[in-house]
C-alpha cells in the first residue's frame, strides 16, 4: 500500500532540493502534526488517519484566516492562505459543488431523514465519504438547507 506519509516525505526532499522554503515549512508542519498523533496514540497512521490530520489542519487555517481578517491582519491572512494549497496537495481530489449536492440528496434519502433533528444520521453517512474532499461545515449547511427547505 502506498502511504501518504511517504509521499509527503518525498515532497519535503524535493522542496529542500528546489529551495522552496515556503512549501518546505508547510510540509514540516504537516509531518510534525502526523508525528504528534503517532506519538500520542503510539501508532503509525494509515492514509485515512493522515487525511483526518490534514483535514483538521485545513479547518484550523480557515478559522485563523477568518479571525485574522476580522482583526485586520492581512499579513497573517496571506500566510495562512498560502499554506492551504500545500496541504490540499496531499488530500484526495476535492468534490465539486454538484457532487456534494448529489451525495447530500442521496444520504438524506438513504437515512430517511425528514427534519433537522435527523441531521446527525445524514452527517454520519457522509463524513467518511467526504473527509478531506469537502469542507464539512459547507456540507452541514447544505444538509440543513435541504432538511428545512
Amino acid at each position: 500500500m502506498d502511504l501518504l506519509t511517504d509521499r509527503i516525505k518525498e515532497d519535503m526532499k524535493a522542496a529542500m532540493k528546489g529551495g522552496d522554503k515556503a512549501r518546505l515549512g508547510v510540509i514540516r508542519l504537516i509531518l510534525a502534526a502526523i508525528k504528534q498523533v503517532e506519538v500520542d496514540e503510539r501508532i503509525v497512521l494509515d492514509n485515512e488517519r493522515v487525511i483526518l490530520v490534514l483535514d483538521k489542519m485545513l479547518k484550523q487555517r480557515r478559522e485563523s484566516i477568518r479571525q485574522y481578517a476580522e482583526a485586520g491582519r492581512d499579513d497573517l491572512v496571506a500566510i495562512e492562505e498560502a499554506e492551504i494549497p500545500v496541504i490540499q496537495d496531499f488530500l484526495p481530489q476535492p468534490l465539486t459543488e454538484t457532487e456534494i449536492d448529489l451525495m447530500v440528496k442521496d444520504a438524506i434519502t438513504e437515512s430517511g431523514a425528514e427534519s433537522v433533528k435527523d441531521m446527525g444520521k445524514v452527517m454520519a453517512l457522509l463524513k467518511a465519504k467526504m473527509q478531506g474532499r469537502a469542507d464539512m461545515s459547507v456540507v452541514s449547511n447544505k444538509i440543513k438547507t435541504a432538511l428545512t427547505g
